[in-house]
């Protein structure tokens, strides 16, 4: 696994070994990245099913400022922590070792606001319905953030969640990438 674009291009990441995580293709990272407009401009991310940190790690490397990468694995976050030092991006990162509910509530406390949420849960633990409408009742999306869901192709989301609204899908084999983009009005 690489980083795909931007300053951290070509750079390789280390991954769980094993089928504890899906690691996301860089074919599909790409597609993801280009959909969102490819670079940013800064902004907050939230990796919430952080596996290895690739999309996080991605979101850095194509300008955001900061990114807060989660998982309740031990393993992973191990991952996470080096694939940050590697990069040397330790000032852009923040890693919580939670689960994503606990994660949530630390963050919404705290008054942690994103541009850009990812979602890759394992397939068949998610709740991203849940997870979508605890951002926008609890006030932690920017006008104009985008939440990213990775999902089994068959997974069905709503067209709304509040003012959180489906814009598109896209299917790569057996998953596929759904966006929605949040208005504050």
């Amino acid at each position: 696994m690489r980083i795909v674009a931007g300053t951290y291009a070509s750079r390789r990441l280390e991954t769980l070994k094993g089928q504890a995580t899906r690691p996301t293709l860089d074919k599909v990272k790409e597609a993801v990245f280009s959909s969102l407009g490819g670079m940013f401009d800064g902004g907050k991310m939230l990796d919430l099913y952080a596996g290895s940190g690739a999309i996080g790690l991605e979101a850095l490397s194509r300008g955001m400022d900061q990114a807060i990468f989660v998982d309740q694995s031990h393993d992973a976050v191990n991952i996470i922590r080096r694939n940050i030092a590697a990069l040397q991006v330790q000032g852009q990162s923040r890693v919580l070792a939670i689960s994503d509910r606990k994660a949530l509530a630390v963050l919404s406390r705290e008054g942690t606001m994103f541009d850009l949420v990812y979602l890759d849960p394992p397939y068949e633990k998610q709740h991203n319905a849940e997870v979508m409408q605890y951002l926008v009742d609890h006030g932690m999306l920017n006008d104009g953030a985008r939440v990213v869901i990775e999902a089994k192709k068959e997974d069905a989301y709503p067209a709304s969640c509040g003012t959180l609204q489906f814009q598109k899908e896209k299917v790569y084999g057996i998953m596929k990438i759904a966006y929605y983009r949040y208005s504050a009005s």
